[in-house]
């Protein structure tokens, strides 16, 4: 490593301010003589909004020091848009407090960026990404930025000595592109969606002659999520037509929410070089679809390794354990906003489909919110929350998983009873809707607790712009129920 190159970024802002650490400048150091030696061209400085897509800018090669020294400016109203990309956020009354002040005016915030998330991209070797946290311009933390947000929960999981260990099943589809959608009646706010045809027949479970008919798109996939390091443990037909599941090793939380973002980035953008189109939508409107989920497995690891959630013995659970899945469920109504923040994702909520409509667990059964996966003596005994859709942002879904099981093992929880008739009993119900997720999370209490009001207002302000807009809509249901009759 070069003494100059380290010099140079310890006296920039950024670790002046302390927003990047020794550790971090010798990385950056490391990396940037790295970069100035090869073939690289371009680096993408990205970040993960609000609803885990990856936004930024591009920059030269020989320009990333500067971005290790200074950070990079970007409107901060990209963290103030919905799904739309309208900003639903005022910035031009002069009368907004706090840090959002500092994006009045459409103003600029602060990228950091994280020198461990450099990746070359192996569908664009020219070029590689490089993750960053967003701060307010004047270094302040931001309370809603999802990067910081998951390491808050994580930090105060550490300070209990404790780790999380999450394994991810994640589904999607993908589909033919029939057309470009490129007219200029296509664009909007949001735009024409993609016309497609499937890429095979499906309601074939795990067929081996479905697998090999996707293979070549499988295989593609995989090889690009192996080149960035993505610890990918298995590539599957799932249930229904052109819908793809991927498995991945056990990591810590903070590792594979970056994970996910890189992996569903990926998946988009070297689907759409190929003609194709990818989606982690939980429910397209396509005929014969079926709805994704994405489950996550979670395992409670002490100081020394050892897992807490392995049973002395057979069907039973370990104090942690118990507490963990009871924090779960307590708070899995306010929870919904940050695992399921669509207003597509809650129409998978149907009973005998191999997703949950209520809140319960269950040992081994895959019809309840919380499976659970224990036996004496192995060390991968887990939980597995199936509430999830995959387009959920993972930093914010993953945050939730930590405050929620954290809660339950502060207040010593307990448990209910195991069901075994997942969808036949008195079990609360999962929220209906959007709106219903929205007011649970407005009216609880953990992450005004945690996380603080200026996230839950945030929060809030933000899905329930969407849901208005979901309200103006005249759906096709409305116009086949009323137009003829009245």
């Amino acid at each position: 490593m070069s003494s100059s190159i380290n010099d140079r970024i310890a006296e920039g802002r950024l670790a002046r301010q302390g927003l990047l650490s020794a550790e971090a400048v010798a990385q950056a150091a490391d990396l940037v003589e790295r970069v100035e030696a090869g073939d690289l061209e371009t680096v993408r400085v990205v970040f993960a909004d609000q609803h885990g897509l990856l936004r930024g800018k591009t920059v030269t090669a020989r320009s990333l020091a500067s971005i290790f020294r200074s950070g990079l400016n970007l409107p901060g109203t990209l963290l103030l848009k919905d799904t739309s990309n309208r900003t639903v956020f005022p910035i031009w009354d002069g009368q907004s407090p706090g840090v959002m002040a500092t994006m009045a005016g459409a103003g600029d915030m602060l990228l950091v960026p994280d020198p461990s998330t450099f990746r070359a991209l192996p569908w664009a070797p020219h070029s590689a990404w490089l993750m960053c946290d967003p701060f307010a311009r004047d270094g302040r933390a931001l309370p809603f930025a999802p990067r910081p947000v998951l390491r808050r929960a994580v930090e105060a999981l550490a300070e209990k000595g404790l780790t999380l260990t999450v394994g991810l099943e994640v589904e999607f589809h993908v589909f033919a592109r029939t057309a470009a959608g490129l007219e200029h009646s296509d664009a909007g706010m949001p735009g024409t969606p993609p016309a497609t045809a499937l890429l095979d027949q499906g309601y074939q479970y795990l067929s081996e002659a479905n697998y090999d008919r996707l293979e070549p798109v499988m295989d593609m996939l995989r090889r690009h999520a192996e080149a960035l390091d993505l610890p990918v443990r298995s590539t599957e037909v799932e249930m229904g037509p052109s819908q793809f599941e991927f498995t991945f090793e056990p990591a810590d939380a903070l590792t594979h929410a970056d994970n996910m973002i890189m992996f569903r980035t990926m998946v988009k953008e070297v689907c759409a070089r190929e003609g194709m189109h990818a989606t982690f939508m939980c429910r397209p409107k396509a005929p014969g679809s079926a709805s994704s989920g994405w489950h996550l497995h979670q395992s409670l690891v002490d100081g020394t390794g050892r897992n807490l959630f392995v049973p002395e013995t057979e069907g039973a659970l370990t104090p942690e354990a118990s507490a963990w899945i009871a924090g779960l469920l307590a708070h899995a109504t306010e929870s919904c906003l940050l695992t399921t923040p669509t207003v597509n994702g809650y129409k998978r909520y149907q009973p005998f489909q191999l997703a949950p409509d209520r809140i319960e667990w269950g040992y081994d059964n895959r019809g309840a919110m919380v499976r659970a996966l224990m036996a004496p003596g192995d060390p991968a005994s887990r939980v597995e929350n199936r509430v999830a859709e995959p387009a959920a942002n993972p930093y914010f879904y993953f945050a939730s998983q930590v405050l929620s099981g954290l809660a339950g093992l502060d207040a010593t929880m307990t448990a209910p009873d195991p069901v075994e008739t997942p969808y036949d009993n008195d079990a609360t119900a999962l929220p209906p809707s959007l709106i219903a997720a929205i007011e649970a999370f407005e009216a609880g209490d953990l992450y005004r607790r945690t996380l603080g009001a200026d996230f839950v207002d945030y929060m809030s302000v933000l899905k329930r712009a969407e849901w208005k807009r979901y309200l103006a809509t005249v759906s096709e249901w409305e116009h086949a129920e009323y137009f003829g009759i009245f």
